[in-house]
């Protein structure tokens, strides 16, 4: 659900490294409320596309071996990190050095403020109520590598960067129905679930920009959190797929919220009630 508000100031620029799922979007959202703004690519093929969408379009490619952008790109009031590191192990210690690429751009242009996508897998599964208070200890290698490129990027004196913390993401192409569809003995079925929606995403990050209430760190996270069993068996019965089975246990888990703690920022969840959602809209 776009966000309609025109108040944006027209001659603001934002540049989105990464117009992936959530970032190609977030731009077309930001577009029609007024901002400049200009996206990137690591493929040549995807930059027409951007184009077509109103989006200014730039090749950009941080690799281990060498780096390729244009320096214009990074000549922005904003710039928005979103881009995870891959999902192999064996590519994940590259991440870092990207990131670290990535700094070193924008402190030679002269960015003020970065936005960085990041995960609540930084704080791993440790039987806890979670709140952006809460120290992170991340149990997985995705967790590991997304906190080391928080901490090298707020650590950054040249640039005032703000964390964004994503719980696990549905949306449009992302139906939570096939995740566990016709599997059995599905384990830790009673552990709360951590997701949110695009729309939530999307609509969080423009209000975020909107108040400027940056340069801290938020968690991105439904205030529903019913249990795995319940919730993914339901989303495979409302799609119309084999509906898995769970074993009805709590073993690892986290409950995630999202305590914010900039005084003029507060933002409401569109999609705060996932059985209503899954009864009412198209998974």
């Amino acid at each position: 659900m776009p966000n309609t508000d025109s108040s944006a100031p027209v001659t603001q620029t934002i540049s989105i490294l990464g117009c992936g799922w959530y970032g190609l979007e977030l731009a077309k959202n930001l577009i029609s409320l007024g901002y400049l703004v200009k996206g990137s690519s690591t493929t040549a093929e995807k930059l027409p596309m951007l184009f077509e969408a109103g989006i200014q379009p730039y090749l950009i490619d941080f690799q281990e071996d060498g780096e390729h952008y244009d320096p214009n790109f990074f000549q922005t009031d904003l710039l928005l990190i979103s881009i995870p590191p891959k999902r192999s192990s064996s590519a994940q210690h590259t991440f870092h050095k990207k990131i670290a690429g990535i700094a070193g751009a924008a402190q030679k242009q002269q960015v003020k403020q970065v936005i960085f996508i990041s995960s609540t897998a930084v704080y791993g599964d440790h039987n806890l109520e979670i709140t952006e208070l809460s120290s992170p200890e991340p149990d997985t290698a995705s967790g590991m590598v997304m906190l080391e490129a928080e901490k090298l990027l707020t650590a950054q004196s040249a640039f005032t960067t703000t964390v964004l913390r994503f719980g696990g993401l549905i949306g449009p192409g992302r139906n939570p129905g096939r995740f566990f569809a016709g599997k059995q003995e599905v384990p830790n079925g009673q552990a709360p679930v951590n997701l949110v929606h695009l729309t939530d995403c999307i609509n969080f990050t423009v209000s975020l920009i909107k108040t400027a209430a940056f340069g801290t760190i938020y968690n991105v996270c439904s205030t529903d959190h019913p249990s795995r069993q319940d919730f993914y068996m339901k989303a495979a019965e409302i799609s119309g797929l084999p509906i898995p089975g769970f074993v009805d246990e709590l073993l690892q888990w986290k409950r995630v919220s999202t305590q914010h703690i900039a005084p003029n920022f507060h933002y409401q969840y569109l999609i705060s009630n996932f059985s209503t959602w899954m009864d009412t809209d198209k998974l």
